[in-house]
């Protein structure tokens, strides 16, 4: 279905994520498909929603998921994207890892909870796209009073500098946006955070399974 949409509008096209039974895992993976209908990349959530906020929120997705183990970026007519999933957007360093091959737009499927997404869910989006200069979209299912996981919504997109050029709320909807990429090297010469990183002090590489 996914491969058919993208090929049919001529669009890349990144569904989502959905539960991939592989091996006897099972893994909470996005596909992406290019234009011609080919898959660009898989990403496997690498991080996985383990947390326990007393009074609030306790859930262990690491009791069904297993963890992917690759980082994902892929290339396309307009330049390189990055995909995380939902809690990946925690982890700045998956995102320097993305920026650092590339990517100039990061994308995250999530589905934040009432707990979390009014604190967070908006606050991580800007903070990864200051960090590396990017843009950053979440997108977010809307919200079902009905079902037993609530999702925050408010799927968002935010410039490198860290504005949000458009946003919904918890209900349905569809998001559209311009954006030029080019804001991302622009950034880069104003504020060259990249070039002046301190490589004699740290350092930041990734350690990938073959």
């Amino acid at each position: 279905m996914l491969q058919a949409a993208a090929k049919e509008n001529g669009v890349v096209l990144i569904g989502g994520s959905f539960p991939e039974k592989d091996e006897g895992k099972v893994y909470n993976t996005s596909l992406i498909f290019g234009p011609d209908g080919q898959l660009l990349a898989k990403h496997r959530k690498v991080h996985l929603f383990d947390i326990d906020v007393p009074g609030k929120i306790t859930f262990k997705e690491s009791t069904t998921l297993s963890p992917g183990d690759t980082i994902t970026t892929f290339r396309t007519r307009y330049g390189t994207m990055g995909v995380g999933i939902c809690y990946d957007i925690r982890f700045p360093e998956l995102a320097q890892l993305m920026a650092a091959r590339g990517a100039k737009f990061l994308i995250y499927p999530g589905a934040f909870n009432m707990t979390t997404g009014p604190a967070h869910w908006e606050l991580l989006q800007r903070a990864r796209a200051v960090d590396n200069n990017t843009f950053v979209a979440a997108v977010a299912p809307a919200r079902n009073p009905e079902s037993v996981y609530q999702s925050w919504g408010h799927s968002t997109l935010v410039s490198p500098w860290g504005k949000v050029i458009a946003s919904l709320e918890e209900k349905e909807g569809i998001l559209y946006a311009d954006i030029d990429l080019t804001e991302v090297d622009a950034m880069r010469q104003q504020i060259p955070c990249w070039s002046q990183k301190r490589a004699d002090l740290y350092s930041l590489s990734s350690i990938e399974k073959p």
